[in-house]
């Protein structure tokens, strides 16, 4: 079940390299992967829901995987495959658990990352298979750290995936109560700035950068019933 650049380069190099493996491709419209795997002779459906999908599966899974996969799911479709599902979540986990997970990073300053992970009941909960830890310093911004996060899981797949299909991936479970969770409704208000407030400089330089990402809606505040946003570009000048 694959979207965005990361789905397709998962399946790209899963049609080069271990083409008997798949048995059918999700997307979740007409796009370019699931024209990729119609011209490998690969099986694709575009996604409306899980009982749609389910109607067209048969009981012989062994493995789904979901490569930058927006969409939760849940049994029965989540028990299909013999093996479960393993997904691709661009966090450090159990650091950032949901959504906006390049924002939280910079504006928490919590460790980043990706991290390959069985699916399980909860967001982002279950066992972990690998992780890639993403270094980063003062002239990363939500963008950067989305960018780098796509390339990240990418490799990440593609190192382990022999491991993984093998079944010699070691599980080990997250403790969750070391790591963070948010829902995508945080972040407006997140990202509010107060003219009234006092912050310390590096709090807020973290937060700017974090809502900073070309097309997208930076930090915000109001003064006199008008609406203001603000975004940042940090240069490192040298010694």
């Amino acid at each position: 079940m694959a979207d965005g650049r990361v789905g397709h380069e998962i399946t790209k190099f899963l049609l080069l390299n271990y083409p008997e493996d798949l048995s059918l491709v999700v997307t979740t419209e007409v796009n370019e992967t699931a024209r990729l795997a119609q011209q490998s002779g690969i099986p694709f459906r575009v996604y409306d829901s899980d009982q749609e999908l389910m109607s067209q599966l048969d009981n012989d899974l062994d493995l789904g995987v979901l490569a930058w996969w927006p969409h939760l799911l849940k049994p029965p479709l989540l028990d299909l495959p013999r093996l479960g599902f393993v997904n691709t979540h661009p966090s450090l986990l159990p650091h950032n658990r949901g959504k906006h997970y390049n924002f939280w990073a910079l504006a928490e300053q919590t460790p980043f990352g990706v991290t390959l992970h069985r699916v399980d009941l909860g967001i982002d909960t279950g066992d972990i298979l690998a992780q890639a830890t993403i270094d980063y310093g003062w002239c990363d911004t939500g963008e950067t750290l989305y960018t780098k996060a796509q390339a990240a899981m990418v490799g990440l797949f593609e190192a382990h995936y022999s491991a993984l299909r093998s079944g010699e991936l070691e599980a080990l479970p997250q403790d969750i109560r070391e790591g963070s969770f948010h829902q995508a409704s945080e972040i407006e208000a997140a990202s509010r700035l107060d003219l009234d407030d006092s912050y310390r400089c590096s709090d807020l330089l973290n937060l700017l950068r974090a809502k900073t990402f070309e097309g997208y809606p930076g930090c915000w505040f109001e003064d006199s019933g008008r609406r203001y946003e603000v975004s940042i570009s940090i240069k490192e000048r040298g010694k």
